[in-house]
This record gives structure tokens, C-alpha cells and sequence, in this order.
């Protein structure tokens, strides 16, 4: 006999975790926190992931498993591929839309440093995302958005650079907003690319 079904999907349980981190950083993670934002008692949650380690490896885990379809969208949804490189990265970026939220997942990012479970699915998102910006810059080029024989591989790497840099950046000064930030960042790093530029 089938059991009964969740009141709440993992899914959703999963979306509630990262809000939270998003104010209170995994410091202040508890799963009393996540429970109430989905009306749940901490005590399902200690059954379904068994501690709040296990929920943060789940999390993780479940991003890391969106990451390739998720990093696909923007590409289904522009014709240009630098368009779909930009919104990418904006993308990446949607959570952290304050300096706060960014700091707190910024706080995550560095547990994802030091835990190996964490760091495996970290890794395997930041990879993923790299698959994603090479292969839209190897579009850029093959419709003749960015100069032929531009290095996409070595482009690719400056762009993740610059992405991470630009946040830390923008948390900091806090001038404007991320993607506005984003946008000029990753607009620079192009340009030189462009056809019609030269090199320096």
C-alpha cells in the first residue's frame, strides 16, 4: 500500500532553506526557521534529512542538479548568445539582491570551501556554469558576435573571475545594483572581443 504523500515536498522545503540562508546567513540556519517558513514542525525535517548539515547536503545536492537545465534557459530564450550569456550570469546572481543576501550566501560559498560533500556539488555547479559561458561564447563567435579565433576557453575563466569579483566588489561599495554591475563587468570584458576591435 502506497504511503501517504507529503504535505510539503522536499522542493519546496528545499527553495524555503536557501530564502532563509538569503537573511540569516547558514550561521543562523536552524531548522526551526525552515519549518516554520513552510508550516512544518522541525521534527519532519529531522525525519526527512536527518540534521541541518543533512539539509544544507541537500540543498547543495539539488542545486547541482538543476545547474545544467537551469543554465540551458537563458540560451532557449535569446537569440543572441551574448544576451544569453549576460542573463546567465544575472541569473546566477537572482538571490543575492542586497548586500546582506549576498553576504550570507557568500557565507555558504565558504562552508562549500571546507565541507567535501558541500564542496562536490559547489564544484560541480561552477563547472556547469563554465560549460554554459563556453559554450555561448563558441556561439558568439560562430554567428559572428565576437571576433574569430577569439580563446573562448580563456574567456571563460575571465568571465567566472570577473562574475565573482564583481559581487564582492558591489557588496562593498554598493553602488547601484548587481546585475547593473554585472552588465558593465561582463559588457568590458567583451568588448576588446568585439568585431571590429583590435588588440591592444
Amino acid at each position: 500500500m502506497a504511503g501517504r504523500p507529503r504535505a510539503v515536498d522536499d522542493a519546496v522545503i528545499l527553495r524555503a532553506t536557501a530564502e532563509v540562508i538569503g537573511r540569516v546567513g547558514p550561521a543562523g540556519l536552524t531548522l526551526g526557521a525552515v519549518a516554520a517558513e513552510v508550516g512544518l514542525v522541525p521534527a519532519t525535517l529531522v525525519q526527512r534529512f536527518g540534521s541541518k548539515h543533512g539539509l544544507l547536503v541537500a540543498l547543495a545536492r539539488q542545486s547541482a542538479q538543476d545547474a545544467d537545465a537551469l543554465h540551458r534557459q537563458p540560451a532557449q530564450r535569446h537569440t543572441s548568445a551574448l544576451a544569453a550569456l549576460t542573463a546567465l550570469l544575472v541569473e546566477s546572481t537572482a538571490l543575492m539582491d542586497t548586500p546582506e543576501r549576498f553576504a550570507n550566501h557568500l557565507a555558504f560559498l565558504c562552508m562549500d570551501l571546507t565541507d567535501p560533500q558541500l564542496h562536490e556539488h559547489a564544484l560541480a555547479i561552477h563547472r556547469s556554469r563554465g560549460e554554459a559561458v563556453r559554450h555561448l561564447l563558441g556561439r558568439a563567435v560562430a554567428e559572428g558576435e565576437l571576433r574569430a579565433g577569439t580563446d573562448t576557453a580563456a574567456l571563460t575563466g575571465t568571465i567566472q573571475a570577473i562574475t565573482a569579483g564583481t559581487g564582492l566588489t558591489w557588496a562593498l561599495d554598493r553602488h547601484g545594483t548587481l546585475p547593473q554591475r554585472l552588465r558593465q563587468a561582463v559588457a568590458a570584458v567583451l568588448r576588446p572581443h568585439l568585431p571590429g576591435t583590435e588588440d591592444s
